[in-house]
């Protein structure tokens, strides 16, 4: 039996988690949630309250900082002794942003607007622990040691299945080479095959990516951006062999490259016998018109090597990504990495394989798609509703991110005042290889892991925190 009851007032300005927060910290103070009382579930809490589970989790989180209870491993939450909660109470809340604007005064309840993080509350848990029982009782050898370096044979076949469906990409399974994320990939391409000791990118670009090459000692040359993607005249004149770029949605301003930039840039590789770097990061998520396919899909001479990832359309913490190599380089890949055990767990890329095969993984695909889409409508409605013609929006046609440029403001004190408000907002500027290139008026707001209530109240905040 659940013993607590508290009094939900759905329709008050009051939060619903800090609602359930006072409640339960009140029936802690006054002993009625006595030392060693173990808490509900936030599966059990919320069906009882009928609230969502990132509510009650919201206020399980600001129980757990202040010192009001804590977690037991595979056991549960439970009530600390009130001595505890003394000495708990004089210890600031320390909250990891992800990024360089930390501080310890952080509410753990702020609404984190970071990107990268995914929905989770709609995950299929049951058919993922089916095909990872399933995958546990092949008991093979493969199974229970290393797995095959380049990856499991049956998931690079349906992840080559998968492409030419979803990407019109026509490439066979011993092309594809799985590894643990889109930074171990690189890493291991800028080791494994004979890349150049120049690579362009984007400006801006991925940070991730152009941290591992310069770690790599590869020498980034920035490319500037026109207004559908990365200016192809300036790549001719920058004496670069190997670019990396972001063509289905241009990382962080999030253009679209059309057709004729792309056939220009792979004009510029036969030309150069380059070789270019596609990511394909979550052309899973677009809102606007109709699919365009990746760049790989018109590649006639081999010369794109594309890399994908499960983190944005599955989960990231599976740690799973691959690329797909020209033929040539493959072979040269597949001989220079025999000295190299296989960076993601074979159970993973097991149940993997039965998922994606059983068609989990496409029904999983198109739920997201309409979640993630109506979570950005929500967004870009609260935003013109909220902050109108005071800020522009850059990049709103499809992911799970877009930039607010917020006229005439700077970002170091907009992250700051939202801060004071609740709200986790970031400065992109990270993303330029020259930082002080990047607008000062730029704010770049996650939404993948937000509800859409968190989304509105997250906006209507911004406003009161920077045009009250």
């Amino acid at each position: 039996m659940i013993s607590v009851t508290p009094e939900l007032d759905k329709q008050s300005d009051i939060p619903l988690y800090q609602q359930l927060f006072v409640y339960l910290k009140g029936q802690i103070e006054s002993g009625l949630l006595r030392e060693n009382d173990r808490l509900p579930s936030i599966r059990q809490l919320s069906a009882y309250l009928s609230v969502s589970k990132n509510t009650v989790e919201t206020a399980y989180q600001q129980l757990l900082a202040e010192g009001y209870i804590q977690s037991r491993l595979r056991s549960g939450l439970y009530v600390m002794p009130i001595e505890k909660l003394e000495r708990a109470a004089a210890e600031p809340a320390v909250v990891r942003t992800g990024t360089a604007q930390k501080s310890e005064d952080l509410p753990p309840h702020a609404i984190n607007f970071e990107y990268g993080d995914v929905e989770l509350d709609h995950f299929p848990v049951r058919q993922w622990k089916r095909c990872l029982m399933d995958a546990l009782e092949e008991c093979t050898s493969e199974i229970y040691g290393y797995g095959d370096r380049q990856g499991h044979a049956g998931l690079r076949s349906e992840i080559a299945r998968y492409l030419y469906q979803s990407r019109g990409v026509v490439c066979t399974p011993d092309q594809i080479f799985l590894s643990a994320g889109t930074q171990t990939t690189v890493s291991l391409l800028a080791q494994l095959l004979p890349l150049p000791g120049e690579v362009a990118m984007e400006e801006p670009g991925y940070n991730g990516v152009r941290t591992v090459l310069m770690n790599m000692g590869r020498t980034i040359i920035p490319i500037p951006l026109d207004h559908d993607g990365i200016s192809v005249e300036h790549l001719k004149r920058s004496g670069a062999k190997t670019v990396y770029v972001t063509p289905s949605h241009q990382f962080p301003l999030g253009m679209i490259m059309p057709v004729q930039n792309r056939i220009k840039l792979l004009q510029w590789a036969y030309e150069q016998d380059g070789y270019i770097i596609e990511d394909d990061f979550d052309s899973e998520l677009r809102y606007q018109g109709q699919p365009i396919p990746a760049l790989k899909a018109l590649d006639t001479c081999d010369k794109v090597i594309y890399l994908g990832t499960f983190s944005k359309s599955f989960l990231p913490g599976i740690r799973l990504s691959y690329m797909v190599l020209p033929e040539r380089a493959a072979l040269d890949y597949r001989s220079r990495l025999q000295a190299y055990s296989q960076s993601v767990s074979p159970l993973i890329q097991a149940a993997m394989h039965r998922f994606m095969k059983e068609g989990y993984f496409a029904s999983h695909i198109r739920k997201m798609r309409k979640l993630y889409q109506s979570r950005h409508r929500v967004l870009l409605r609260s935003i013109h509703e909220q902050l109108g013609g005071q800020v522009g929006i850059i990049g709103e046609r499809s992911g799970m991110h877009l930039l607010l440029d917020v006229h005439g403001r700077s970002s170091e004190e907009l992250v700051k005042r939202a801060l004071e408000h609740g709200v986790i907002a970031y400065a992109p500027r990270k993303h330029w290889l020259h930082r002080e290139a990047c607008p000062p008026s730029y704010i770049m707001l996650g939404f993948g892991g937000l509800s859409e209530e968190k989304i509105r109240e997250g906006i209507i905040r911004l406003r009161k925190a920077w045009f009250p």
